[in-house]
């Protein structure tokens, strides 16, 4: 079994910041991509940052210079600091990781429960 547990979440103001953590743990063997994603209420969940095992990321435009993302392959773990937050950011947030369990081949995705970040004065 593998668990993806995220924290961090919370109500800010505009211009205000967040970190989200999100560890993951179990019969894990390998982690390949660790990211988040977040989706609005009446929308499509979307890609909000990714990062590889070997530190490459990826962000969507609308979060560019004002997102990290960043791991830690020691700990399993991978946060995401929101600075410069904006309304339009409000959603929950969805921690994701592409791994190969203990005995297994090929790497399946697998998502964290979800937390709440509402940016709101």
């Amino acid at each position: 079994q593998v668990q993806l547990v995220e924290s961090g979440g919370g109500l800010v103001q505009p211009g205000g910041s967040l970190r989200l953590s999100c560890a993951a743990s179990g019969s894990i063997f390998v982690i390949n991509a660790m990211g988040w994603y977040r989706q609005a209420p009446g929308k499509q969940r979307e890609l909000v940052a990714t990062v590889t095992s070997n530190g490459r990321t990826n962000y969507v435009d609308a979060v560019k210079g004002r997102f990290t993302i960043s791991r830690d392959n020691a700990k399993n773990t991978v946060d995401l600091q929101m600075n410069s937050l904006k309304p339009e950011d409000t959603a929950v947030y969805y921690c994701n990781a592409n791994l190969i369990v203990r005995g297994g081949i090929a790497g399946n995705f697998y998502w964290g429960q979800g937390t709440q970040v509402t940016v709101s004065s």
